[in-house]
């Protein structure tokens, strides 16, 4: 606890600095759930030593505290040489802190009563008034709004709307000509509806925050409100620019009234829409459930709108959900608002009988008035349950819990006692070459930016990296130290070849021979800041999957094993290896577990150097000695390391080997990093008037360090240079059914993703065979066909941007994975992109089964083999480019208009659309040569034929281009992994 003017303020710290343990007053150390020690920091060691465990005099009194109850480190602390040391367990530490001193003793000093601190008694539940936390809340949600990148969207989809609706290929003359106009009033409602579902990302990613200041800042409809309100201009924007740019362009009715109407009734729908998400988002609290909920709400509207299904012909099942279906009354009210008009005369009406519309003008404003309604029940929803529930509940790894649990004690002191030994034996089973690095005079630069060019005048580019020169040798651990900025890991990422841009001068030699970094990545280990791993994973399979495809192809699977066992057991993982390794800070391992487990993945690939960038970051003091004696143990077996250390121990400090001997030593229980960058600083430079990189430059030790490199640089005698076979431990093929093991395992865990998927397929399939019921034979009028051909396109786009939107996330996760994985010489991406691909084929195929045999037997398609046949097989293709769709755009979400008539700048797209041949197959497999009779005179497959252009005989070709379109997409996702590199270092 800290007293800061008066208040009270308390802090957790991880691993504190003695600076920043001199700082505070109070402590309260905590152990396994217990308090063992609570009071004044001068007492706490006090209180230790009591007990017979003594703080050594250079020992930083923070880093004792937290070793002292660990049951690894405890033993080094014991004084009492003539009783036996036997572990001191946490609770005997509390029990002792509790007879000695209680907690109530700590609290008897009485609150000093003065204005200060009777000030900070509170009677009203929040800091400030109503109306400055309206106003506050408002500041904020506007600047998240002015980011919002969906106007430029929106203008994109209204000129293409405007381009391929063009007033002059749409006429008035018949009533399949006011068809098309009712399916362009569809399409506009429809895109309304969708435009808003980013609402429902956006609130699920702002609730956390509002949980954790809920009740503390401010009450929930303090938040919902302004969210609300700052919509509107939003929308009025969107609708504005949509109206504008496809009204009249289109060619709908020129009254400028109906003109003002159409614009309202879209913006109602659009408040709708977005209120609606948001209470999605505010009762499922959570992205995975959002999504399915979200998915259904939007399919179960869509299909009780009126259009997908006439109301004629929809299931009585449904009818009350028709009735409470808000785009029923936007569907009836736009098509209402537009075919009682003048220009459409008496065809107006004809058109709203056939697909069973209303035909009065009060139905706009019932319409309308039903929009405005749903959008202030919606909000008042979302405003309760955001004032109701609580934050959405983590999925917490139950194994994780099972197997982190402390060993015995015996077994633990076993191992520590065997633990070097065991590396020794083992490793001498996989020989490595000692190899030593050097670089001379290396610089690296990058482009100046823009706003720092203007003041550092004509240069053009940023020097980092100002003529750096070193070795490291084997043997030998070096530390890389120094301010923030530095250039730390910026030397590492250029020797290591990870840089991704810039400029780079300057020489790299590995045991005398120019560095290649196609065979360096072979005897290289990096282990990068960020703790970046599969989370559906177990911490055993992670260190398999990286020693299989990094250690040479030689040696045979039990060795590895062992190997990556060894490992395990130096970084204390082994209790852990069947912990799946989840999210960071959402589930599965913790930060200091995940950060040995990053050590550990590049020590299982037996690297003969070893570059850790902060490899004590995130860890305790005790994480880190256990990570540091690993390290020490492993460069005694001759293997050349190089840490980044941000803020060390002494111990840690100590354990890298120091040459500077012209400075003097650090004094006793000072913190090493600290000394050395004050030493260092420029302010101490400046007041001293002493430049030390020139003083190093003129220096003896410089001079032997320059004798140093020259000499490593120079390759032995009888040496040869680093030669490979090949560039990856192993074959392509091979390559292609490691990385297809690990994506089993992958998809077979994620229930996130497959089981969403095949529920979400199993609930649309029950929602489209019961909302279709039996129309599949039903063909004696154009409604009939259009029923069906409803159905078709209504599954091939729900189905289809599922499958594209629900793999962009699992894409996404992955691939920042296979960055690194590439990076380190593990695979090329063509077996990455291989393995993906080829994962998706057995689930894409379930699925279209459980969607197939459900929907043909409730729809009643006729049954005939070849026609089941043909369903499936369009089915399944079509799933299939939609997820290589979006596997290779991860970013981009598909959007695809089908129309009848399209102008003729827009033609050259129907045949490169995906979807398109899609309907096609499936329409013309279905009615393509059925002969039966419609009630206008005309057989079923003349209709197709003339409405659509579908073409039975033209069947085997439209399979054919079918089955290009996923082969086309996985291809370019390839060519995508291949030659695109997103990251940027």
């Amino acid at each position: 606890m800290v007293h800061i003017l008066g208040e009270t303020a308390v802090i957790s710290l991880l691993q504190p600095s003695q600076e920043m343990y001199d700082l505070f007053d109070d402590i309260i150390l905590l152990s396994e759930g217990h308090i063992v020690y609570q009071g004044p920091k001068e007492k706490a060691v006090d209180f230790f030593e009591s007990l017979g465990f003594i703080c050594p005099h250079r020992k930083a009194i923070a880093d004792f505290l937290l070793e002292v109850t660990s049951r690894k480190d405890q033993q080094q602390y014991w004084s009492r040489e003539d009783e036996p040391y036997q572990y001191f367990t946490v609770e005997r530490f509390s029990e002792a802190f509790h007879t000695g001193q209680t907690i109530t003793k700590v609290l008897e000093v009485p609150l000093e009563r003065n204005l200060s601190s009777l000030s900070a008694l509170k009677t009203s539940k929040y800091g400030v008034r109503k109306r400055k936390l309206v106003k506050a809340i408002f500041s904020r949600e506007y600047r998240l709004l002015r980011r919002n990148p969906s106007v430029y969207i929106l203008t994109v989809l209204s000129f293409v709307a405007m381009t391929v609706f063009w007033h002059n290929n749409m006429r008035h003359d018949s009533v399949d000509d006011g068809g098309i106009y009712l399916g362009v009033l569809f399409f506009f409602v429809a895109e309304t509806m969708f435009s808003n579902m980013c609402d429902l990302g956006g609130t699920i990613m702002k609730l956390p925050l509002f949980f954790k200041q809920r009740d503390v800042f401010y009450p929930a409809w303090a938040y919902t409100f302004p969210t609300w309100i700052l919509k509107i201009p939003i929308t009025l924007i969107q609708v504005t620019i949509w109206v504008t740019m496809t009204y009249y362009p289109i060619g709908f009715d020129r009254n400028i009234g109906r003109l003002t109407k159409h614009y309202f009734l879209l913006l109602a729908l659009s408040q709708m829409s977005s209120s609606l998400f948001r209470l999605v988002a505010g009762v499922t609290r959570n992205m995975f459930a959002a999504k399915i909920f979200g998915t259904f709400t939007v399919l179960l509207l869509l299909l009780l709108s009126g259009f997908v299904v006439s109301s004629k012909n929809l299931n009585k099942f449904w009818m009350l959900g028709y009735w409470m279906s808000p785009l029923m009354y936007a569907q009836n009210a736009i098509s209402t608002n537009e075919f009682t008009a003048h220009s459409w005369k008496s065809l107006g009406a004809s058109v709203l009988k056939s697909r069973g519309l209303f035909l009065e003008t009060k139905w706009y404003w019932v319409g309308l008035g039903a929009l405005v309604g749903y959008t202030f029940l919606f909000n008042c929803l979302y405003t309760v349950a955001l004032a109701c529930f609580k934050r959405g509940p983590k999925v917490l790894n139950k194994k994780l819990e099972e197997l982190s649990r402390n060993t015995p004690v015996k077994s633990q002191q076993k191992r520590v006692t065997n633990e070097l030994q065991s590396s020794v034996n083992r490793r001498a089973t996989l020989p490595f070459m000692p190899l030593s690095l050097t670089f001379n005079d290396i610089r690296y630069s990058v482009d100046m930016p823009k706003e720092k060019k203007v003041r550092a005048g004509t240069e053009d580019r940023l020097e980092i990296l100002k003529g750096v020169s070193g070795a490291f040798r084997p043997g030998v651990l070096t530390a890389l130290m120094g301010f923030s900025g530095a250039g730390k890991t910026t030397l590492m990422d250029v020797l290591a070849g990870r840089k991704t841009g810039g400029y780079t001068e300057g020489t790299i030699n590995i045991s005398g021979y120019p560095k290649k970094q196609e065979t360096f990545s072979r005897v290289f280990g990096y282990c990068e800041q960020s703790n970046i791993h599969s989370p559906h994973l177990t911490v055993l399979e992670s260190l398999l999957f990286s020693a299989w495809l990094r250690l040479p192809s030689e040696i045979d699977s039990m060795t590895r094993k062992m190997f990556v066992e060894n490992v395990m057991e130096l970084l204390e993982l082994t209790s852990l290896q069947d912990a799946h390794v989840g999210l960071a800070e959402e589930n599965g391992l913790s930060s200091e577990q995940r950060r040995r487990l990053t050590i550990a993945v590049e020590l299982v690939a037996n690297p003969s150097i070893i570059f850790m960038d902060e490899p004590t970051s995130g860890l305790d003091a005790r994480g880190a000695a256990i990570v540091m004696r690993t390290v020490k143990n492993l460069v005694d077996t001759g293997i050349t390391i190089v840490c980044t250390i941000h803020q060390p121990s002494i111990d840690i400090f100590e354990s890298f080997d120091e040459g500077i001997e012209c400075v003097n030593r650090i004094k006793d229980g000072y913190n090493p990093a600290t000394w050395m960058l004050e030493v260092t600083s420029t302010v101490q430079e400046q007041m001293s008037g002493i430049d030390f990189s020139e003083i190093y430059k003129k220096s003896e030790l410089y001079q032997r360090n320059k004798a140093l490199i020259e000499e490593i640089s120079s390759a032995p005698a009888n040496s040869g240079d680093l030669l490979f076979p090949n560039k990856y431990s192993h074959t392509f093929f091979k390559q292609c059914l490691i990385c297809l093991w690990k994506q089993n395992l992958l998809y077979w865990r994620n229930i996130h993703y497959t089981g969403r998927r095949f529920f979400v397929t199993t609930v649309i399939a029950l929602l489209f065979g019961t909302v279709f019921w039996n129309l599949g034979m039903k063909r004696t009028k154009p409604q009939d066909l259009f029923n069906s051909m409803g159905s078709m396109y209504s599954a091939v786009l729900v189905l289809g941007i599922q499958n594209a939107s629900g793999i962009q996330p699992v894409i996404a996760m992955e691939r920042i994975v296979f960055y690194r994985e590439r990076a380190s010489g593990m695979y090329s991406a063509l077996p990455y992109a291989f393995a993906q691909v080829a994962i998706e084929l057995p689930y894409v195929f379930v699925q279209t089964l459980i969607y197939g045999v459900l929907v043909y037997t409730m729809i009643g398609f006729e049954w005939t083999i070849a026609k089941f046949f043909w369903y499936l097989f369009f089915m399944y293709f079509t799933l299939l480019y939609f997820t290589f769709f979006g596997m290779m755009t991860v970013g981009i979400a598909p959007n695809g208009v089908i129309a009848a008539k399209i102008p003729i700048w827009w033609r050259w797209y129907y045949w490169i659309c995906p979807v398109a041949w899609t309907l096609y197959g499936l329409g013309a497999s279905q009615f393509g040569d059925v002969e039966e009779k419609l009630d206008t005179g005309e057989t079923v497959a003349k209709f197709m034929r003339s409405y659509y252009g579908f073409k039975h005989e033209f069947l085997e070709m439209v399979a054919i281009v079918t089955m290009a379109c996923p082969v086309a997409f996985a291809f370019l996702f390839g060519f995508s992994l291949k030659n695109i590199n997103f990251q940027k270092r």
